[in-house]
């Protein structure tokens, strides 16, 4: 089957949004990796000063800062009190553990990253044994997080929802793309300049089975933004006078002497030869034969005032981001307290509240899409599911254990909730439930006195062996 003149138009427009973001990405990931390409006064710097170069890696701060805060814990389900473990084991079967720190990541670098849903069949675009997932379970869904370099959406400008999508990529030597329609799923490879359809999967879902995980996303600007887009400038303008403080500390921390009345053949060694430039510069000892030169040294530069000003461009990436100064590399003089990490980390805390946010609708969304493949049609109860996240601030143990402990004593909690607020994974509260149960009923004497107050209240009589 070839493709419609619709389908052919959707691909050529999407495949031509992919190209033009691919350049705006480059730069991003640059500036992320400290691989960024430093201008001075709008000039590159001279080839034989690169080696004085010095990069900020100061976004790849930001971005790390917050990935390092977002993780996702489970999904739970109206009227549960527990994560749901069908999901959270489909979770665990696609590697998303690992897989959505990645898409965190790329969200937050390039302002966008991408889920996609597949019935897990074998389709082009499904792992085969020959990847090691032999031993993966063909009635799993099988979700993967894709690259802004290689996927993009388009929304439809009405209800804002996914309409087509399209993955672009290379295999080996072979361009391949993907085009995903709501009803449809498209395979093609790039022949003599043109896309030919190699394999078409009808799932009728309805939806288009791609989900873009956007950050910082406008009204008028829906795909999102880099986070860290605010302090390129700012980073820049550090990185320069870095360089610069390294040309200072070569050219002027040493303090500079000079000769007067001296040509170069006054400058030997002990066998008669003349000194190169580099033992000139640094001998301890000059000898000249010139009675008449005349030896004199320049006070050193101080460099202080580079200090100043690095410090200066650190505190307002500081204002902008809501990074503590010591996350720039600033130290102060007193360690922080308990109540000033608190203090300082309160914004860089609801950022990352924000972005999961966020980011919990869209993992919902495919969550839905997953269950729509494995029971063939859409569960309402899916629209009311939560996503659990672990607490980005950073409280020491005691901390957690004194509130979660006041919280039970309470009545406001019970204690396996109290276990969630711990940081407990879904697994390690089973277990600490099954123990629990266990010991309850090794424990008889022990569950009649918790049951005392109770008995008491309702008047009934307390049993002679334990009322002693």
């Amino acid at each position: 089957m070839a493709l419609s003149d619709d389908e052919r138009e959707i691909l050529g427009r999407l495949y031509r949004q992919v190209l033009r973001v691919q350049g705006r990405n480059r730069r991003l990931d640059a500036y992320y990796n400290g691989e960024q390409r430093l201008e001075q006064l709008g000039l590159a710097v001279p080839p034989e000063l690169q080696r004085f170069l010095t990069i900020v890696a100061w976004p790849g701060t930001y971005a790390d800062t917050i990935e390092e805060r977002v993780d996702l814990e489970g999904f739970r389900l109206p009227g549960a009190t527990d994560a749901d473990e069908d999901l959270w084991r489909i979770w665990q079967a696609n590697g998303l553990d690992e897989e959505s720190q990645l898409a965190h990541l790329d969200a937050l670098v390039l302002g966008r990253s991408f889920i996609v849903v597949g019935s897990g069949d074998d389709t082009p675009d499904a792992p085969s044994a020959e990847d090691g997932d032999a031993d993966r379970d063909p009635a799993v869904p099988l979700v993967t997080v894709e690259s802004a370099n290689e996927v993009t959406v388009e929304l439809d400008p009405r209800t804002r929802r996914v309409v087509a999508a399209a993955k672009v990529y290379q295999d080996g030597d072979v361009h391949r793309s993907t085009l995903y329609l709501p009803e449809e799923t498209i395979w093609l490879e790039r022949r003599n300049a043109q896309w030919v359809e190699v394999d078409r999967d009808v799932h009728d879902l309805g939806v288009v089975p791609v989900v873009p995980i956007t950050n910082r996303p406008r009204l008028a600007r829906r795909e999102g933004r880099s986070q860290f887009e605010r302090v390129i400038g700012l980073t820049d303008a550090a990185a320069r006078a870095l360089t610069n403080a390294q040309l200072a500390t070569e050219i002027m921390a040493i303090p500079q002497r000079y000769v007067l009345g001296a040509s170069k053949g006054d400058f030997v060694g002990k066998d008669g030869e003349v000194l190169t430039t580099w033992e000139a510069y640094f001998g301890a000892i000059w000898a000249l034969a010139n009675k008449d030169a005349k030896v004199g040294s320049f006070s050193a530069a101080d460099l202080g005032n580079f200090q100043t000003i690095i410090s200066h461009y650190a505190s307002l990436v500081a204002g902008l981001t809501g990074l503590p100064m010591r996350y720039l590399g600033q130290s102060t003089m007193n360690p922080p307290s308990a109540e000033g990490i608190r203090a300082d980390e309160s914004r860089i805390i609801k950022t990352c509240e924000r972005f999961a946010r966020s980011t919990g609708g869209s993992w919902e969304l495919a969550m839905r899409i997953v269950r729509r493949i494995i029971d063939g049609d859409w569960d309402p109860r899916l629209a009311q599911m939560e996503t659990l996240w672990r607490d980005p601030a950073t409280p020491t143990r005691a901390q957690q254990a004194d509130a979660a402990v006041k919280l039970v004593q309470a009545g406001i909690l019970p204690v396996e909730a109290a276990w969630e607020d711990m940081g407990y994974s879904a697994v390690r509260r089973g277990k600490l439930a099954a123990l629990r149960a266990a010991e309850r009923s090794a424990d008889p004497i022990l569950e009649i006195a918790r049951s005392l107050p109770a008995q008491q209240a309702a008047g009934e009589p307390v049993p002679a062996d334990v009322g002693g």
